[in-house]
């Protein structure tokens, strides 16, 4: 699921403008997290991610982590926020951030 630099820059401007949809604490990528996660990616294909943990090692470790149990591409980390990508195979137009805009 590698994109180009001209798709990452197209999905940076989509995302821009989105609100985090999931949060993601100190105690780390738990079930929960990775479920709520993986529905919001289902819907919206384009989704952004608040990680409220002080430490930016933590923070990288748990960004790779619920990309990797959520099979999603990290397109942009911002301070606490990650822009997560996962296609989804059948999307829905009223929901997509793909699609809508």
């Amino acid at each position: 699921m590698a994109t180009n630099s001209r798709t990452k820059r197209e999905y940076r401007a989509r995302g821009h403008k989105l609100n985090p949809v999931v949060t993601v604490s100190d105690k780390g990528v738990t079930e929960a997290v990775v479920k709520e996660t993986l529905r919001a990616l289902n819907d919206h294909e384009l989704i952004k991610v608040r990680f409220s943990v002080a430490d930016r090692g933590s923070k990288d470790a748990l960004i790779d982590s619920l990309c990797t149990k959520c099979d999603a591409e990290l397109i942009q980390k911002t301070g606490k926020v990650a822009l997560l990508l996962k296609p989804a195979p059948q999307p829905n137009p009223a929901l997509s951030n793909l699609l809508r805009q």
